[in-house]
Formats: structure tokens, C-alpha cells, sequence
């Protein structure tokens, strides 16, 4: 089903880079990506945009590439200039970074924001609610002593008369003009068991694999609440080789919970459905988690929906990112599959 690429969540990314000191690299530069896809690159040797694709606005693009990254760069000299003096520096290389996003939540404006870094280490971090017009700025390191009322109402300004529109209307214009490649594509979801060599308990892992795009969660819940985050392993972004993703969690059972017939589930969440895995005790304790366990053990599949409107996204490039496709482990159990497709139960 192709819907509409404006529905769902997509956010534009901007990663600008600021170099003082030698290198081989330029000066100033800005890789743009839409959700996990590269589309434009900006430095400040040539200040030209170079895309991966066709745009019918070329002209108005390379206006407001012009304008934008001229005052991300002044403000990123600043900030390193600042840096490089606080910190008595004197010679070598010294790096100023900041990744900015814009996203548009089913046609509206959603999150807005930015995170400035120093060295690799995030040193502040920006939010505009673009609902009631209001910048939030947490600074804790070097650069705090920068933001006085002066520069806070110099930046909500240009968020909101030059940045913002801008992002949202490249935004815009991207998805409709890569709408033709852009098909998410749902998790097939699986719930697996393992023995535990060293003990007489289980461990149980949630793997969602093979959707687009990247955004996707899960929970492993107990009796119907969630994990705690150090009790559970896991919870990487990885590719596959086919460009999709992949993610699992884990959480270890011991022999005793496993007798208190607590029950376990796995819910996946993502842009085209909500899936919920329950597993029902009423087995022998160590076989509850078996597939084949006779009529006690139910497997509940709840989708909500196709949520089929979201990203009219395809499977795309992970810039460079590949890794064979994950196969459930030797001593694995998968309980249920759910079925991929771009939209459906």
C-alpha cells in the first residue's frame, strides 16, 4: 500500500563539523541525512551542495544551504575559538561538532533540536517546542558561560524565522521527491529460549529483524511490567546485509523464577505495527518455554493496526553499515513469527 510520504515521523539530520588545525580534511563541512540516509554534503572549500538524487529545487536549496551554514559556521568558530582559549591551546588540532534535527510528525512539526560537542564529548544540548515558540538549553560544560539572554533570543529567532522553515520545507521536498523508493518494511519478530550451561535456568531473547526504517523498540516485560534496564542485555541497532535492521534484548530466568510460572512477553514497536508476544505458564517448570508444551502454552499476537502510513521509506544504504542477517541461535526455540510485508495483519 503506498500512502503518503508526509505521514508518519521522519527527521532531517545535519552534522557540521569545525576544524582548527592542520588536516587533510576542509575546514567546514555538513553531511544532511534523512532518517538513517544520506543525502547532501556542504563544505566550506567548494559551498556547493552535492546530493544523491535529483532535486526539483535546486536553486532555493543552494540559497539556504548558503545563508544556514554560513551562520553555523560563524557560530561554530565561536564556540571553538572560545574552547581553544579557555583551554590554552596553542597548537594541534581542536574539533567542534553539532548534530541538528527537525522532524515532521504526520505533517506537523515535531521535535526540534540540536547537541553541540567538543572532541567527541556532547557538551550542550538544545530543544525548541515549536508549539508555544520556547528554546530550552542545557549547558554544563565549557560553553555555559556563553549563553546569556542576549544570545538565547539571537538563536530562538533564527530557529524560528530561517532554520526551522528551512528544515522542514528540504524535509518536505525530499520525501516527496524520493517518494517512489521509500517502503517501510515490518519486523518479523521471533521469541527464543536458550539453556543455561551453567545452571538449571533459561535465557529468553526477543529478536525484530528485517524492518525499515531504523526506528523500532523493544520491551521485555514480567507479569506485564518491564525490565529494568541492568537486568536486561542487549538492545542494539544493527544492519543486516539486505538494508534492514535488526535488534534484540535479553534477560536471563534462574530455576526459581522459572518455577513461579511468572509470565514473560516481548513487545515490539515500530513505524507499522505494535506486536505483543505473551508466553502463558502452566508447563512443567523448565518446558514452559518450549514451543510444543501441550494445550497450556498460548502465544498472543496483538498488532495494532497497520499503521501503513508512516515512512514511504525503502529498504536504503546504511552508509557503508552491512552484517549478515542474524539466525536464531543453535539451541534456540522460536515461538512465533510474525510475518513481514509492507502493511497488513
Amino acid at each position: 500500500m503506498v500512502v503518503s510520504p508526509l505521514i508518519g515521523s521522519h527527521i532531517l539530520f545535519a552534522l557540521s563539523t569545525y576544524i582548527i588545525g592542520y588536516t587533510p580534511f576542509p575546514e567546514y563541512s555538513v553531511v544532511v541525512a534523512l532518517n538513517d540516509i544520506q543525502l547532501m554534503y556542504y563544505d566550506s572549500n567548494v559551498k556547493i551542495i552535492y546530493r544523491n538524487y535529483k532535486s526539483e529545487h535546486e536553486e532555493q536549496e543552494q540559497k539556504n544551504a548558503d545563508h544556514v551554514f554560513k551562520w553555523d559556521y560563524d557560530a561554530l568558530k565561536d564556540m571553538a575559538l572560545f574552547a581553544r582559549s579557555r583551554r590554552n591551546i596553542t597548537q594541534g588540532v581542536l574539533v567542534v561538532q553539532r548534530l541538528s534535527s527537525c522532524e515532521l510528525l504526520d505533517e506537523t512539526v515535531g521535535a526540534v533540536g540540536a547537541g553541540d560537542a567538543l572532541e567527541g564529548v556532547t557538551e550542550e544540548e538544545l530543544t525548541f517546542n515549536a508549539q508555544n515558540n520556547t528554546l530550552s538549553v542545557e549547558s554544563e560544560g565549557l560553553w555555559r558561560d556563553l549563553w546569556d539572554q542576549q544570545r538565547r533570543d539571537h538563536l530562538q529567532m533564527l530557529i524560528t524565522k530561517h532554520y526551522l522553515p528551512i528544515c522542514i520545507t528540504t524535509l518536505k521536498n525530499v520525501l516527496r521527491t524520493k517518494r517512489k523508493e521509500m517502503v517501510a518494511v515490518r519486523p518479523s519478530v521471533e521469541f527464543l529460549q536458550n539453556t543455561l550451561p551453567d545452571s538449571s535456568g533459561a535465557k529468553v531473547t526477543c529478536l525484530a529483524t528485517g524492518f525499515y526504517p531504523r526506528h523500532s523498540n523493544l520491551t521485555l516485560l514480567r507479569d506485564g511490567q518491564s525490565m529494568s534496564d541492568h537486568q536486561v542485555t542487549g538492545g542494539e541497532l544493527l544492519p543486516n546485509g539486505d538494508e534492514t535492521y535488526q535488534m534484540r534484548k535479553s534477560l536471563e530466568v534462574s530455576a526459581e523464577e522459572l518455577r513461579e510460572k511468572h509470565q514473560y512477553s516481548c513487545m515490539s514497536e515500530h513505524t507499522l505495527d505494535k506486536l505483543t508476544i505473551h508466553l502463558v505458564p502452566g508447563c512443567t517448570p523448565f518446558m514452559e518455554l518450549v514451543l510444543i508444551c501441550g494445550t497450556a502454552l498460548m502465544v498472543f499476537i496483538s498488532v495494532a493496526g497497520a499503521i501503513t502510513a508512516f515512512t514511504v521509506h525503502r529498504r536504503r544504504r546504511t552508509n557503508g553499515l552491512s552484517g549478515p542477517r542474524p539466525s536464531p541461535d543453535q539451541t534456540g526455540v522460536p515461538l512465533r513469527r510474525e510475518a513481514r510485508g509492507a502493511g497488513g495483519n
